[in-house]
């Protein structure tokens, strides 16, 4: 009986928030995510309107963004397959690029450590960019408490409302491609990039997080001709090092 007891002491911390406490989360992590829309929207748009001068037919396009979910990766592919790039090289390439989810994937291990590992794997499917920067952020503002399950249902909330409008608008994207091609030529996609670097900049709070980001950046500018996009990934591991070598050598960053 006492092991028994012991045994369920060990496994409560583990277990998901209540419901009410777990819909609250997942609110709090779809409103924290919708700001962002504003930069996914057209990028998404984009995509829809390019795939098609590509070659890519409407529902494989549709069909990428369902199970490829992956924006800079599908862009690249498409700009591959334009290129009539074989199909080995456009895999090993979007993989390359999309290296930088390993990255986010260890920064939540800890945070989303007691969920089971077929809550996590679902998890998995919606993280990119902007919801690895909204939760994030979410748990370094303590907006929810500091426990795996309120994690999980604010990241699956971020994740739903992201991957709902690019789904939305790319095939809004496809629609609007075949009836007005000149939509492809508005710039649309600085969006992204405008939205993305507002969320980012204020989360750099000490030294060292800004001399990452710095570094990184120069680092992409000065690789930028790189092909395949691998200037992405030497920037990520310089701007980790340099992040890394700086907390560890000055305390105070």
């Amino acid at each position: 009986m006492l092991v028994n007891q012991q045994a369920a002491s060990y496994y409560r911390p583990m277990t998901m928030p209540s419901s009410s406490f777990s819909r609250s989360a997942f609110t709090a992590g779809f409103l924290a995510t919708l700001p962002m829309q504003l930069g996914v929207a057209p990028f998404g748009l984009i995509f829809g309107t390019l795939a098609a001068p590509s070659g890519l037919p409407p529902w494989a396009a549709l069909a990428m963004s369902v199970l490829v979910y992956a924006g800079a990766a599908q862009f690249l592919a498409l700009t591959l397959l334009a290129a009539s790039a074989s199909w080995p090289v456009i895999v090993l390439t979007t993989l390359v690029v999309n290296l930088r989810h390993v990255l986010y994937s260890a920064s939540l291990q800890s945070p989303l450590s007691g969920l089971p590992f077929w809550q996590r794997a679902g998890l998995a499917y919606f993280l990119t960019d902007e919801t690895f920067a909204a939760v994030q952020a979410g748990i370094n503002q303590k907006v929810t408490p500091n426990d795996s399950g309120s994690i999980g249902a604010y990241m699956l909330g971020s994740g739903i409302c992201n991957c709902g409008t690019w789904i939305v608008f790319t095939a809004i994207g496809i629609l609007l491609g075949q009836a007005v091609p000149q939509i492809q030529h508005w710039g649309l996609e600085f969006a992204m990039v405008a939205t993305f670097t507002g969320i980012v900049v204020p989360m750099l709070v000490s030294r060292s997080q800004a001399m990452a980001a710095l570094l990184a950046a120069a680092t992409a500018l000065i690789a930028h001709g790189l092909p395949y996009k691998l200037g992405l990934i030497l920037a990520v591991i310089v701007g980790v090092s340099a992040g890394m070598w700086m907390s560890r050598y000055d305390k105070s960053a």
